[in-house]
């Protein structure tokens, strides 16, 4: 099964490097991760070990001009859990 939750906004530098932040902040925690995409928030559980990419384009137009789009890649495998570990960290 694939689940994709897509958000897009036009935001300011600020904005986007506020985001950027928080975004780190959650990942530089502990447990699950809370990333907000448009309406919704979605609970992630990342690893200790992630795969990190960053790709950069740039395009040139005639009648688009130029544009640079930077992609930040995020990728990892949940840690397995089972009832038996969930149940002792309650304790």
């Amino acid at each position: 099964m694939v689940d994709k939750t897509l958000s897009a906004d036009e935001v300011t530098r600020e904005e986007a490097a506020e985001r950027l932040r928080a975004l780190a902040d959650e990942i530089d925690g502990t447990g699950a991760t809370s990333v907000r995409t448009g309406n919704k928030t979605v609970d992630l559980t990342p690893s200790e070990s992630i795969a990190y990419e960053v790709g950069v384009r740039e395009r040139s137009s005639i009648l688009r001009g130029q544009r640079e789009t930077v992609t930040v890649k995020l990728d990892w495998k949940p840690p397995k859990t089972t009832e038996g570990t969930e149940e002792s960290e309650a304790e």
